[in-house]
């Protein structure tokens, strides 16, 4: 039988384990799947609602009323699944009057979990056999809203069953993390990669420098979006060079507390120096040698920055260091 997850690409030790779990009738109360982004985990948590949610067989058939309503989104705001048993939690993802007017500026709030989630776990489905509550980007919950969830996930309810997204599980709180069961999610071989990217009509040039992530690669495909992190990659070339910093503060312009972009900006250059960095080690040691220690400096920096330090300060500090080394 065809089953929802075998839509699920790329990621056969991630999806053997939650079949095991159905076919066992032991399906885990909170998993965390863990891995980067663009790599199916939230495909991968879907069909784990439609396992759970189906109608017609254990894994999930994918066609079946229920099933087609998790698959399916709203069109309007908030864009979550139709299925009145799946809830998903995002940053930002509810109009600020659906939370109690809070702002999500700095992560999900506990004003989230509480209105949407705790509010509906005490109590039965609404249709389905399980409640199923989705946590997109999980090392975003403020530490309120992870404490909030720990009840529930220390004395785990009947029927629910929590999957939390994460890319960064290091992040999360470690009662979290002990309370939830990792499931992990690898970078998607270079083959799968480019047969989505063809599948969807998107130009697959991006593959080679998209580590593994179908979203970064369809980003990266795109011609605005290539062009931004062109000249990010020149701009900060040239800052390195300059004689002063001046060029480096200025890169600390309003997109830089975008985290994402900023995050992807200093991927693809971290990438631009790894490429030269191996086009330079038979002709020129030194320089590869030289080449290698920043991107070394480059990948620590977006560690730091995963680690929720100031986008302007460690963009200042990174250069700091590219220009000694």
């Amino acid at each position: 039988m065809v089953s929802v997850f075998d839509k699920v690409r790329g990621q056969e030790p991630a999806i053997s384990t939650l079949r095991r779990a159905i076919s066992s009738g032991r399906v885990h109360h909170a998993y965390r799947f863990e891995g980067p982004d663009g790599v199916g985990r939230e495909r991968a948590a879907l069909a784990l609602g439609c396992a759970l949610l189906c109608e017609e067989q254990p894994d999930g058939c994918g066609v079946c009323r229920s099933c087609k309503r998790v698959l399916q989104f709203s069109e309007e705001e908030p864009n979550v699944p139709l299925h009145p048993d799946v809830i998903l939690i995002g940053r930002a993802l509810y109009p600020p009057g659906m939370i109690g007017g809070k702002s999500e500026a700095m992560g999900i709030s506990v004003e989230q979990i509480r209105r949407l989630v705790l509010s509906r776990v005490g109590y039965a489905p609404h249709e389905g056999k399980a409640l199923v509550v989705i946590i997109r980007g999980a090392h975003e919950l403020t530490t309120s809203a992870a404490n909030a969830l720990l009840k529930t996930l220390e004395e785990p309810i009947a029927r629910v069953h929590f999957i939390l997204i994460t890319n960064s599980p290091g992040r999360l709180l470690d009662t979290v993390r002990s309370r939830t069961q990792a499931v992990r999610f690898s970078p998607l071989p270079e083959p799968i990669l480019r047969k989505i990217l063809e599948a969807q009509n998107i130009d697959t040039t991006a593959v080679d420098i998209a580590d593994g992530s179908a979203s970064v690669a369809i980003a990266l495909s795109q011609d605005d979006v290539s062009r931004e992190r062109d000249d990010y990659i020149d701009a900060l070339n040239a800052a390195i060079d300059a004689p002063t910093l001046a060029p480096a503060i200025a890169l600390n312009d309003g997109k830089a507390k975008d985290r994402t972009n900023l995050r992807e900006k200093l991927d693809a250059f971290a990438q631009h120096l790894s490429e030269r960095t191996r086009a330079a080690v038979a002709t020129d040691p030194q320089g590869a040698a030289t080449l290698a220690r920043r991107y070394e400096i480059v990948t620590q920096s977006m560690n730091h920055l995963e680690r929720n330090a100031q986008p302007a300060l460690v963009i200042e500090g990174m250069v700091r260091e590219l220009r000694r080394s």
